[in-house]
C-alpha cells in the first residue's frame, strides 16, 4: 500500500513533525452505501466516481486529505457482497487484501436503510479480519441528512448491535454535516508519521484510470439496472494533437466502452446515437477539468461477450 521510509522509531523526521499522523484508511460497506461520495467530501474534490447505481467502483481509487495535523489517504474499494460471478469474487478478494494493509477501516451504513443481511455479512467479515490482524474500525452512519433525529438514533443503536466498533459517528457527505469530524476521527487512528504525499496532491491514480472512471460514470447515468456490472472502459490512446499552437494544446483521447451483449450496446448508444453523444459531452467536460486542457474524445462501444466470466477477457480489460 505504501512504505514509510526515512522515519525514526516515532515515525517522525524531526521534532516539529513529532505529533503528525499519516496513513491509510479504507471505507467499506455494501454497494451504494455512500463510500465514494464520502471519499469525495473528505478530500474536497471528485476523485471517486459516484452513481446512484450500486457496484460502480472497480479500481482502488485513493483520495488524499491533508490537514495541518494529519494526512489521511483514503482507499475506496468496491462494495463487499456475496459474489455471483468471477468478477464479484475478484472484487471481494481485492477488498480483503486492501483491508489487511490499511491503518483504519470506516464501515459505512446508510441511515436511510435498516442494517440488513448485507451489512451483517460485512460485519462478520470485519470481525474475522480483526482476529487475523487487529485494525480499528469506525462505523459511519452515512446519509444522515435523509432521516429525522429519532430514526438516526435508532440507526446508531442498530449499528452498535452489529459488532464491536472502536467508534460510531453519523455524517452527511451531501450536506457536509460532520464530514470534518469523520476525517479527524479516522486520522486519530493513524500512526505517527510525516506526510506521505506532497501538499496539493489529492489522488495518486494515473490520469488514464481517472479518465476511464469518468467515462464509466457518464455512461452509467440514467441507464437500466443490469448495466453497471457489464460495463468496462479502456482508454486506448492519449496523444497531443499535432500542429496546435503552444498556448492552446489539445489532447486526442480514444476510449472503448465494453458491454457483454448487443442489446446493452444499443442502450449505451441510444436512439440515433443520442445517448452516446450525451455521454461524450458530459465525460469530456469532466476530463478537461481533470487535465486542465482541451480534449477531443473519440468514444466507441464494443461487445466483449460475457467478459465477466472469462478470465482472459477480464485481464485484457484490466481486472
Amino acid at each position: 500500500m505504501g512504505t514509510r521510509a526515512g522515519t525514526d522509531g516515532t515515525g517522525s523526521r524531526d521534532g516539529d513533525q513529532a505529533a503528525y499522523r499519516a496513513g491509510f484508511a479504507c471505507l467499506v460497506g455494501r454497494p451504494n452505501a455512500g463510500k465514494s461520495t464520502l471519499t469525495n467530501a473528505l478530500v474536497g474534490q471528485k476523485v471517486a466516481i459516484t452513481s446512484s447505481k450500486p457496484q460502480t467502483t472497480r479500481h482502488t481509487i485513493r483520495g488524499i486529505a491533508t490537514t495541518p495535523q494529519a494526512q489521511l489517504i483514503l482507499v475506496d474499494t468496491p462494495g463487499l457482497h456475496k459474489p455471483r460471478t468471477l468478477l464479484g469474487q475478484r472484487l471481494n478478494d481485492l477488498v480483503r487484501e486492501t483491508l489487511l494493509e490499511v491503518d483504519v477501516i470506516g464501515f459505512c451504513l446508510p441511515a436511510d436503510q435498516r442494517p440488513g443481511p448485507g451489512d451483517a455479512f460485512i460485519a462478520n467479515e470485519l470481525t474475522e479480519l480483526r482476529s487475523v490482524r487487529r485494525r480499528p474500525v469506525v462505523a459511519i452512519a452515512t446519509k444522515a441528512d435523509t432521516v429525522d433525529r429519532d430514526k438516526l438514533a435508532e440507526h446508531l443503536m442498530a449499528i452498535d448491535q452489529l459488532g464491536d466498533w472502536d467508534a460510531i459517528i453519523p455524517c452527511s457527505a451531501v450536506s457536509g454535516e460532520q464530514v470534518d469530524q469523520v476525517r479527524d476521527l479516522l486520522s486519530s487512528y493513524l500512526p505517527r508519521s510525516p506526510k506521505l504525499y506532497p501538499d496539493g496532491v489529492m489522488t495518486d491514480e494515473p490520469d488514464i484510470i481517472m479518465i476511464a472512471e469518468l467515462v464509466r460514470e457518464a455512461a452509467l447515468e440514467g441507464v437500466r439496472d443490469e448495466l453497471p456490472h457489464s460495463l468496462a472502459v479502456v482508454v486506448e490512446e492519449m496523444v497531443p494533437r499535432e500542429g496546435r499552437p503552444a498556448d492552446s494544446p489539445m489532447l486526442d483521447v480514444r476510449v472503448n466502452v465494453f458491454v457483454e451483449r448487443p442489446s446493452q450496446k444499443a442502450i449505451v448508444i441510444g436512439k440515433g446515437g443520442s445517448r452516446l453523444r450525451e455521454v461524450g459531452t458530459n465525460s469530456r467536460k469532466a476530463i478537461e477539468e481533470l487535465l486542465g486542457q482541451r480534449v477531443y474524445l473519440d468514444l466507441h462501444v464494443k461487445v466483449a461477450k460475457d467478459w465477466q466470466r472469462d478470465p482472459k477477457q477480464m485481464q485484457r480489460l484490466g481486472f
